[in-house]
C-alpha cells in the first residue's frame, strides 16, 4: 500500500534535485513547525567548498536563524537520506521533535545503521524517527547521480 508524500518531503526532494543540478550529492531537507515550512536547504558541500554543508546542517542553521533560537524542540525535520553521524548529532543537539527520512544509507547512515546514534546512552535527545518516507524516489535519484559519475563520457553518449 502506498501513501501520497507529505508536502515537506516533496519540497525536500525538490531541494535534492537542485543539489544534483549544482553537482552536489542529491540530498534535500526541510524543517517544519506546526505544519508550516520554516526552512528548506540542500547539500552544498561542493558549492560552498565546505565538508559540513550537508542538507541537514544547512537547514538546521537556517531554521535556527529564522526562529532566533538554537533549540528546535517543536520542529520536525524532513530529509531525503538517512542522516550521517555528524547530522544525527546536530539533530539531537537542536532537539528536533520528529525526523522523517527517505532512503536508507547502510554505509554512511547513523540512525538505523552504523553507530545508531539515537540509541546510544550518551545521546541526550532522541527524536521520534520515521524512515522510508519518499524512499523510492530519493533512492533512485541518488543511484542515478552516482551511476552517471561512474560511467565514462564516451559510454554515456552511446
Amino acid at each position: 500500500m502506498s501513501f501520497p508524500l507529505p508536502d515537506p518531503m516533496r519540497l525536500a526532494l525538490r531541494e535534492a534535485r537542485a543539489a544534483a543540478e549544482d553537482g552536489d550529492v542529491p540530498v534535500g531537507a526541510v524543517v517544519t513547525r506546526g505544519g508550516m515550512v520554516v526552512a528548506a536547504a540542500r547539500n552544498r558541500m561542493r558549492a560552498a567548498a565546505d565538508p559540513t554543508a550537508h542538507a541537514e546542517i544547512e537547514v538546521l542553521r537556517a531554521a535556527a536563524a529564522a526562529l532566533g533560537t538554537s533549540r528546535l524542540d517543536d520542529c520536525d525535520l524532513w530529509v531525503t537520506l538517512e542522516p550521517c553521524a555528524m547530522c544525527a548529532g546536530a539533530i539531537a543537539l537542536a532537539r528536533i521533535s520528529r525526523l522523517y527520512f527517505g532512503a536508507l544509507d547502510p554505509k554512511g547512515g547513523a540512525v538505523l545503521h552504523g553507530p545508531r546514534l539515537f540509541s546510544q546512552p550518551t545521546c541526550h535527545h532522541c527524536p521520534e524517527f520515521y524512515p522510508g518516507m519518499g524512499e523510492q524516489e530519493a533512492g533512485e535519484m541518488l543511484r542515478a547521480f552516482f551511476r552517471d559519475r561512474r560511467i565514462p563520457d564516451d559510454r554515456r553518449l552511446g
